[in-house]
C-alpha cells in the first residue's frame, strides 16, 4: 500500500502538499492522528471505509509515509489516556484538558478521555486498557488507583502521570497542588483575623476514589493545632451525590454557637451557599467570613476570597513531563507540589463580635 500510494502521487515542486504531515491527513479526513496511524500500521482496528478515506487523503496531500515510518513502525498509538472521576465539562477538568492538549497535540498526540465515576466503569477500564495497550501514556487526574490497578497500568510499559492525585506512590511523575499546606494558609488567614469559631465544609464522595482535595481537611486541622489558640471547630460533611448545598445550609444553621468563619473545601459549594444564606438574613462577611478553594469560574466576579490554583498550568506541566518521558529523557523534578495562592477579596473580615457566643 505504501508503494502504491507513492507511485500514484505526482506532487508539484511548489505545492505545499510536499510538507504534509500526519496531522494534515487527520484534519483533511476529520479523524484523529491515531486513526491515521492505525490505518497504516493496524488496519484491522479501522473500518474499511475510514481507511480508504485516510489513504485517499494521504495520496492527495502527498503525505510521505516514509517521513513518519519510524513512529508508525514503533507501534505508537499517538494517543494519551486521560482518566477523570467526573464529567469533562466540570471547571477543573476542562482547564486541565486545555493545558494538556495544548502541549501534547503539537507533538501529534490525541487525548482520549475516560470518565470513571463508578465501580463498573472502573473495572471495565482497568480490564481492557492494559490488554489493548492502545495508549502511549496514562494521566490520572484527581484520584488514586489501587495497587493492583496501578500494577496493570505499569505492566503496559507506558508512563503513568498524576495531576492532583491523592498519592504519588507508583507514578512515574506528577504535578499536584500541596492541598494540606495550602489549606493551612487559608485557615491561618481566618485565625489571624481573629476568628475562633471555624467551620470546615466539605463534600463526601459516594465513589471508590480518594481525591487530593481530601487532604485540605488535614491542613485545616493542622493549622488550628499549630495556632495554639482556643478554637472551636465544626466539620460539616455533605453528600456530593444529593444536594450538598442544602445539606451544608441545614447543618450550618443548626450549629450553636454559630461559627464566625467558614472554610469551604471547594468554591463550587461555597458560592451557592453564600447566595442561599441571604434568604436567612445572613450577610457575608458580617455574619460569616467565607473562604473557598480553587478560584474557579465566577469566584472573582462575586468577590470570593479563595485559594487560587491553575489547572491549565497543571495540565501543561503534566504534558511536558509526558513528552519528556516518551522521548526517553530523565526528569530533573518528576514530582512537583506547588502551593495554591491566597487571593484576598471581599468575603473575609475580622469578626464583628470576637467574643460572642450567641446562636442564630
Amino acid at each position: 500500500m505504501e508503494q502504491n500510494a507513492k507511485s500514484q502521487s505526482e506532487p508539484s515542486p511548489a505545492s505545499p502538499a510536499q510538507h504534509a504531515t500526519i496531522q494534515d491527513v487527520a484534519r483533511r479526513v476529520g479523524v484523529s492522528v491515531s486513526t491515521v496511524s492505525r490505518s497504516f500500521t493496524r488496519p484491522n482496528l479501522v473500518s474499511k471505509r475510514t481507511r480508504q478515506r485516510v489513504l485517499a487523503a494521504a495520496h492527495k496531500l502527498d503525505f510521505s509515509i516514509s517521513r513518519s515510518a519510524m513512529a508508525l513502525k514503533s507501534g505508537h498509538s499517538f494517543r494519551i489516556a486521560l482518566l477523570l472521576p467526573s464529567p469533562l465539562d466540570e471547571w477543573f477538568n476542562v482547564k486541565v484538558y486545555e493545558g494538556l492538549a495544548e502541549v501534547v497535540s503539537h507533538a501529534g498526540y490525541d487525548l482520549s478521555v475516560f470518565t470513571i465515576s463508578n465501580n463498573d466503569t472502573r473495572r471495565e477500564f482497568f480490564t481492557d486498557m492494559p490488554v489493548r495497550r492502545n495508549a502511549d501514556a496514562v494521566v490520572l487526574c484527581s484520584f488514586n488507583t489501587r495497587r493492583d490497578e496501578l500494577g496493570l497500568l505499569r505492566g503496559m510499559g507506558v508512563p503513568v502521570i498524576g495531576i492532583n492525585t491523592y498519592s504519588t506512590i507508583g507514578l512515574d511523575a506528577s504535578v499536584s497542588i500541596n492541598d494540606a499546606v495550602s489549606a493551612q494558609i487559608a485557615t491561618r488567614h481566618l485565625i489571624g483575623l481573629g476568628h475562633r469559631r471555624l467551620a470546615y465544609i466539605y463534600t463526601r464522595h459516594p465513589t471508590p476514589f480518594h481525591f487530593s482535595a481530601d487532604n485540605r481537611h488535614r491542613g485545616f486541622q493542622e493549622a488550628i493545632r499549630q495556632s495554639g489558640k482556643d478554637i472551636q471547630q465544626n466539620l460539616i460533611s455533605c453528600p456530593l451525590d444529593y444536594d450538598p448545598v442544602n445539606a451544608a445550609l441545614t447543618q450550618l444553621l443548626e450549629l450553636d454557637p454559630q461559627p464566625t468563619a467558614l472554610f469551604f473545601q471547594t468554591d463550587d459549594v461555597a458560592i451557592p451557599v453564600m447566595y442561599r444564606l441571604r434568604r436567612y438574613g445572613k450577610e457575608i462577611p458580617r455574619d460569616y467570613s467565607v473562604i473557598g478553594f480553587d478560584d474557579s469560574t465566577y469566584a472573582a466576579q462575586i468577590g470570593l476570597t479563595t485559594m487560587h490554583q491553575d489547572p491549565t498550568e497543571l495540565g501543561k506541566i503534566a504534558g511536558q513531563k509526558i513528552l519528556a518521558l516518551l522521548n526517553g529523557q530523565k526528569l530533573e523534578h518528576p514530582f512537583e507540589h506547588p502551593l495554591a495562592t491566597l487571593v484576598l477579596r471581599n468575603t473575609t473580615a475580622q469578626p464583628l463580635y470576637p467574643s460572642s457566643s450567641s446562636s442564630i
